[in-house]
C-alpha cells in the first residue's frame, strides 16, 4: 500500500519533471539575463531543481513552480556571486560589458513576444562563433539537450561536443557579446544559424533521442513558436527560408498524434491513420510552401515540398515517390550529407523497388555505422525482399544503437517477425 508521503513525493517528482522538460530552456534564459553568465545560470538552475525536491515535499507545491525556480535560481546565483572574489568589480565589468543590466527585478512570468529565449538564440548564434558551435550552444541552453544527445545530432563524440560548449561559453563572457535581439539589418547574418537551431530543437521533439515516447511536444510546440517568432521580427518580407521552415515544421508537427498508438509504439508512415492528421495545419503550411518555392529552392524549401507531397497523399500508395526522389537529388547537390543521401535511398526504393537503393545504402555505411536509423532502414529494405538473416542482422545492429524506448521496442518487435528465435 503507497503511504501518503511516498505520494506526496511522487506527485512532486512529477511536477517537477514536467517543468524541467517544459520549461528549462525558458528559466536558464531569464537567469543568463539577471546574471550576465551562461555557467552560473545553469548551475543555479539546477541547484533551484534539487531545492525543490526537498522544499516542496514539505511545504507543498507552490502556485507558480516556475516563478518559485526562477526565484530561488536567481538568490543562489546571487549568493554565488557573493562568495567570489572581487565580487564588485566582476559586477562592474558584467554592467559594463551590457550583458545585465545594472539594475532589474524579474517578471517571473512573462510572455513578452520579445522574449528571453529569442535574445538567447540570437546571443548563441552571434557571428563570432563557429556555425557548428552556436547550434550545440543553444541546444543546450535552449533546448536542454544533454550532451550526448547534442553530440548525437552532430555525429560526434560526446567528449569533442563537451569541450565545445565550454570553448563557446567562454568566449561570450570573454568577448562581452552581449545578451539581446539584433537590430533588423544585423539579424540576416546569423539567420542561417538561428533556423539550423530551431530545427535541431525540433527534430528532438519530433523524433526524441531518450525517453517513452517518440514525440516530445513541448519541444515541437516551442520550436514552431520561435520560427514564427523570427517571421515577425523580418517582416514585411523576411527571408523565404524562414517562412520555409515555418511550413515544413507545420507539416511534420500536423501527424504527431498519428505516429504512436496508445501505447506510446511507433507507427511508420505508411501505417499513420491520416485521418488523424491536423488538416488544419496542413492547409495553413502548403500556401506558405509555394510562397517559399516561389523564391527559389533552398534547403528548408526544398524539405518542406516533400513532407507537403506526403500531407497531400490521401493514401500512402497516392505518395508521389518518383518527385521525392527529385527533390532530394536537388537537395543533395545543395546540402550534401549522408543523412540526405540516406533519405534518397529510401525514396528511391519506395518508388522503384528496394533492389534499386542498395548500392547507394552500401556506400553510406562507413558514415553511418553508429546511426541506429541507418540500419533501421537497411534491415527493413532486406525485409522487403526476403532477406530475412540479412534483415536480422542489421535489426540488430540497430538496437544496439537506439536509445529511445518507443523505437526499441518497435525494433524488438521488427526482429522477432524476421526472427522468431531473437
Amino acid at each position: 500500500m503507497t503511504s501518503m508521503a511516498s505520494t506526496a513525493q511522487s506527485d512532486v517528482a512529477q511536477v517537477i519533471s514536467d517543468l524541467h522538460r517544459t520549461d528549462w530552456g525558458r528559466i536558464v534564459a531569464i537567469l543568463i539575463r539577471l546574471v550576465g553568465d551562461f555557467d552560473l545560470a545553469e548551475e543555479a538552475a539546477q541547484e533551484a531543481f534539487a531545492a525543490a525536491v526537498t522544499q516542496w515535499e514539505s511545504s507543498g507545491i507552490p502556485d507558480r513552480p516556475r516563478a518559485w525556480i526562477i526565484r530561488t535560481a536567481r538568490y543562489k546565483a546571487i549568493d554565488r556571486l557573493r562568495r567570489r572574489t572581487r565580487l564588485t568589480e566582476k559586477l562592474e565589468w558584467y554592467t559594463a560589458s551590457g550583458l545585465i543590466p545594472s539594475s532589474e527585478e524579474p517578471i517571473y512570468d512573462s510572455d513578452e513576444i520579445l522574449d528571453d529565449r529569442l535574445r538567447l538564440i540570437f546571443t548563441c548564434c552571434h557571428p563570432a562563433l563557429a556555425i557548428e558551435t552556436q547550434v550545440a550552444l543553444t541546444l543546450r541552453m535552449l533546448g536542454g539537450l544533454e550532451t550526448d544527445e547534442i553530440a548525437r545530432a552532430f555525429l560526434v563524440p560526446t567528449a569533442t561536443m563537451a569541450q565545445r560548449l565550454v570553448r563557446a561559453k567562454r568566449k561570450i563572457r570573454d568577448a562581452g557579446i552581449p545578451y539581446k535581439v539584433p537590430e533588423t539589418t544585423d539579424l540576416t547574418p546569423r539567420i542561417e544559424a538561428v533556423l539550423t537551431v530551431i530545427y535541431l530543437i525540433f527534430n528532438e521533439g519530433y523524433a526524441a533521442t531518450k525517453g517513452d515516447s517518440i514525440v516530445r511536444t513541448d519541444l515541437c510546440t516551442e520550436a514552431i513558436r520561435l520560427v514564427q517568432l523570427v517571421r515577425q521580427l523580418m517582416a514585411p518580407q523576411p527571408p523565404s527560408e524562414v517562412t520555409a521552415l515555418v511550413a515544413l515544421m507545420l507539416l511534420h508537427d500536423s501527424r504527431r498524434d498519428a505516429r504512436s498508438d496508445e501505447a506510446g509504439d511507433l507507427i511508420l508512415l505508411e501505417d499513420q491513420d491520416r485521418s488523424r492528421w491536423n488538416h488544419s495545419q496542413i492547409a495553413e503550411a502548403l500556401p506558405l510552401v509555394e510562397e517559399a518555392l516561389r523564391d527559389g529552392a533552398g534547403v528548408y524549401a526544398l524539405q518542406a515540398a516533400i513532407a507537403a507531397l506526403h500531407c497531400q497523399a490521401t493514401h500512402a500508395e497516392e505518395t508521389d515517390w518518383a518527385q521525392i526522389v527529385q527533390l532530394y537529388e536537388v537537395l543533395e547537390r545543395l546540402q550534401p550529407s549522408p543523412i540526405v543521401t540516406l533519405n534518397r535511398a529510401v525514396a528511391i526504393a519506395m518508388a522503384d523497388g528496394s533492389q534499386a537503393a542498395f548500392g547507394l545504402i552500401d556506400r553510406l555505411a562507413p558514415e553511418l555505422d553508429s546511426y541506429h536509423l541507418f540500419h533501421a532502414i537497411r534491415a527493413d529494405l532486406f525485409r522487403r525482399v526476403g532477406a530475412l538473416e540479412e534483415a536480422s542482422q542489421s535489426y540488430t545492429r540497430a538496437l544496439e544503437l537506439v536509445t529511445n524506448d518507443s523505437e526499441r521496442r518497435f525494433l524488438e518487435r521488427r526482429l522477432h517477425e524476421v526472427s522468431p528465435r531473437a
